[in-house]
């Protein structure tokens, strides 16, 4: 095992971005191991195309075993999985680097202090996932002490989280998606006003009439709507009935649809982690994210 060959084990769009940002900022190449989830593989095409510096790529279902052991540097995509934690403890990697896993970062941050327990937000796990998580909460502590352990993140943690985090041995470094500004092409023409899917509804957290609603306020007078990688068809079906929506497809995360916009937009969103990357993405070009209000009905506050 090389003990600083870094690999990028991510497994989704937004952590497979976030590992071409780390390898820009570090001017290396860096391998990859891509869970295969929707979006993962056309999004690898795409940051390839832009020259994202990624070696290998390797797609993968379960736990990468050997492209792990080969490597001694982590690129994290998910510092909650279960999957991570089961390796981290048998492996032990030499360092380990915590990526953007979407709005999770500051939950991390606060699992890394011990200020939460070691445990996905709003998920109640169970077995080998929770036996496993203090042996890799202690590696990733060992790691932390010897100055190999920390995290690269679009997410503003704040001055206390920094300093509790520099106090514990762990090394922050914040990036603005600069690389994906400056390898984006042309973003296409798509109107002023913008909706972005939300998988809300697929996960429970809002009934899929509450969420119509939302669409068609947000989209009065006209937008383009980009789904979210996770939606339904039941769900695109009922967006599809919003006047004067227009679906967008690209199988693209919305960092890089977005990025490379030439003028002003006027973006849409619910409470997801786009309200903190896309202002970075987007900066300089006018642009701005409305962050709507998540409404629930009495069914959904009774589920």
């Amino acid at each position: 095992m090389g003990r600083e060959d870094a690999l990028a084990w991510v497994e989704s769009p937004l952590q497979l971005v976030g590992a071409a940002e780390w390898a820009a900022a570090h001017r290396t190449t860096v391998p990859v191991a891509g869970r295969l989830t929707p979006q993962i593989s056309a999004t690898a095409d795409e940051l390839l195309s832009r020259g994202a510096r990624f070696g290998e790529l390797e797609p993968y279902l379960g736990i990468p075993w050997s492209l792990l052991a080969r490597h001694g540097h982590w690129l994290v995509g998910d510092g909650f999985s279960g999957q991570f934690r089961l390796a981290a403890s048998v492996l032990r990697p030499h360092r380990i680097t915590f990526l953007d896993d979407g709005a999770h970062a500051i939950a991390y941050a606060d699992t890394l202090l011990g200020r939460r327990p070691y445990a996905r937000p709003k998920v109640d796990e169970r077995g080998l996932t929770v036996f496993v998580a203090p042996f890799a909460a202690e590696l990733v502590h060992r790691r932390a002490i010897a100055r190999r352990a920390g995290m690269f993140t679009a997410f503003d943690l704040g001055a206390d989280r920094l300093d509790a985090l520099a106090d514990h041995g762990f090394g922050v470094r914040r990036h603005d998606f600069s690389w994906t500004r400056q390898s984006a092409p042309a973003a296409p023409e798509l109107g002023r006003r913008v909706v972005l899917g939300s998988a809300l509804p697929v996960d429970g957290r809002m009934l899929l009439l509450d969420y119509v609603r939302w669409v068609r306020e947000a989209a009065a007078g006209g937008a383009v709507y980009l789904p979210h990688r996770r939606e339904t068809a039941e769900q695109l079906d009922a967006v599809a009935t919003v006047p004067e929506l227009r679906i967008h497809e690209t199988g693209l995360p919305v960092e890089l649809v977005l990025a490379g916009a030439r003028g002003p937009l006027d973006v849409h969103t619910l409470p997801s982690s786009t309200t903190t990357t896309l202002p970075l993405v987007l900066a300089g070009t006018g642009a701005t994210v409305h962050t709507g209000r998540v409404r629930r009905s009495a069914r959904t506050a009774a589920a």
